[in-house]
């Protein structure tokens, strides 16, 4: 597959023109314009109509950026975007309502509930890797909630990110999104200004930095990091499906996906046949050559490339792959055995189409060795036990997990995404997504007609009294007394 570059002729945003961008918005989320259902409805179809008129450009831009193939672009970029906003839809109203809460008989009559209302104006940044999933999910979530937003696509991705910049004011409201492109300076600048929450996507060195900033204004963030998912391989398994399923999840996009399987840690009897039932589910998928296969993706740039082929200079045995090309920023779909854990390959995110997979005596030991590092975005586990299942799930900390396959919880609308500790914090996709960017205010209503007379001094003997009385009364007949 030969790569057909878009030249996108990136307009960056003047810098002295931000602040004044971002008050913009405020003034318009100040006007309540962003609080109707109606308007949240109209943002949610705007996005789907850009998908559905824009479908090609969106398809060539994805192709030009990140080489990736058609099915690869619909599946991960424009379909998964489509499923959560249908899904935000067909529950927002219901998701919009209050939601009653008991009110404890000293407060009666009364009536307590939780109202949902919009953060205000919120600053999405994006990465490179699904640079139209990652913009458009994110903002779906923070106009179906009432906000108004900033997009900061990835400059990395320029064809995407000038596609987004030029047409989706067209389908959304200009007045309360706003597209940002630029570079670290322009970046910097928006993250001096201040907004009600920051939701960004990529790694944990420029998450730490989004979190100073955001500390300045006391702004709460939600960091969407990636990490080493692990995937555990029991003995109890179909060792041709397991192969097929983690070859496509590794190699989907060039292995260019935070939740892609980074290293696999492999009971010994089954070790071998696996390695072998992998190598031939890459043949399968893309021949002999990969390289001139029209659904094998390209890494992102050459400083990518050249990060993962050092990767790959370590003490290790080679299964298949090893090599590529720069000048098409291919790197053959690669399975390197016997690794040790101490490589650079098995110490930083590898984030691209190089799978390490290391022997373990069984699951105990998987389980110790995936505990003894920070915690990961996404975990898989490849047993037909149910008990080994279990343990994996209850014996480890991790974003997601998914059962003898991968990745597939990040499709799912109805499953926050989301980290844990250096793989991230908070989430987001359908209701997690709404409460993410809304402010879930505790609310009482009393009615003005009734009222209680034992709160009010002066609290004479009588009323003390009878208020011991019912204290009692109440305890006696709580339940669980």
């Amino acid at each position: 597959m030969s790569l057909q570059t878009i030249q996108p002729n990136p307009s960056f945003c003047p810098i002295d023109e931000i602040p004044d961008a971002v008050d913009a918005l405020r003034e318009s989320f100040q006007s309540g314009r962003t609080r109707p259902v109606e308007w949240r409805l109209a943002q949610l179809d705007g996005i789907l109509r850009f998908l559905k008129e824009r479908h090609e450009e969106i398809l060539a831009a994805l192709q030009s950026d990140l080489g990736k193939p058609r099915f690869d672009a619909l599946l991960a970029e424009v379909v998964g975007i489509e499923l959560d906003v249908l899904h935000m839809k067909k529950h927002l109203r219901r998701w919009m309502k209050p939601e009653s809460v008991a009110t404890p008989v000293i407060h009666w009559p009364a009536r307590s509930f939780i109202h949902k209302e919009p953060l205000g104006v919120v600053l999405i940044i994006a990465p490179w890797n699904y640079p139209l999933q990652l913009c458009l999910g994110p903002l779906a979530a923070a106009v179906a909630a009432g906000n108004t937003a900033v997009v900061k696509p990835s400059e990395v991705s320029p064809a995407t990110s000038a596609l987004l910049e030029k047409h989706l004011p067209n389908y959304l409201d200009p007045n309360c999104v706003r597209v940002i492109q630029g570079e670290v300076p322009e970046t910097t600048r928006l993250l001096e200004q201040r907004f009600d929450h920051i939701l960004y996507t990529g790694n944990g060195k420029v998450a730490r930095i989004v979190m100073r900033a955001a500390a300045e204004h006391l702004t709460p963030v939600t960091l969407e990091l990636g990490g080493k998912s692990p995937v555990i391989v029991d003995s109890i398994i179909d060792v041709k499906m397991a192969a097929k399923r983690l070859v496509w999840a590794k190699f989907f996009n060039c292995g260019q996906t935070c939740v892609a399987p980074d290293y696999l840690l492999v009971e010994e009897s089954v070790h071998d046949r696996l390695l072998e039932e992998m190598v031939a589910a890459v043949k399968k998928f893309w021949g002999k050559n990969p390289q001139k296969h029209s659904e094998y993706a390209r890494v992102v740039n050459s400083r990518h490339y050249r990060r993962l082929m050092g990767l790959m200079d370590c003490d290790c045995r080679v299964v298949c792959g090893g090599s590529g090309e720069e000048s098409d920023r291919y790197i053959q779909p690669t399975i390197l055995a016997d690794v040790s854990p101490k490589a650079d390959v098995m110490e930083e995110e590898i984030f691209g189409p190089i799978l390490p997979v290391l022997k373990v005596p069984g699951v105990n030991e998987a389980i110790e060795f995936i505990n003894e590092r920070p915690k990961p975005l996404a975990l898989y586990v490849f047993s037909d036990s149910k008990q080994v299942q279990r343990r994996v799930l209850q014996s480890t900390s991790s974003g997601g997990a998914v059962i003898n396959h991968c990745m597939l919880h990040n499709l799912v609308p109805g499953l926050p995404f989301g980290g844990v500790g250096e793989s991230g914090m908070g989430a987001y996709h359908g209701k997690a997504g709404f409460d993410t960017f809304s402010h879930r205010k505790s609310v009482v209503e009393k009615p003005l007609a009734f009222d209680t007379f034992l709160v009010y001094p002066p609290y004479t003997r009588r009323i003390t009294g009878l208020a011991e009385r019912l204290v009692k009364a109440w305890r006696f007949l709580r339940p669980g007394s």
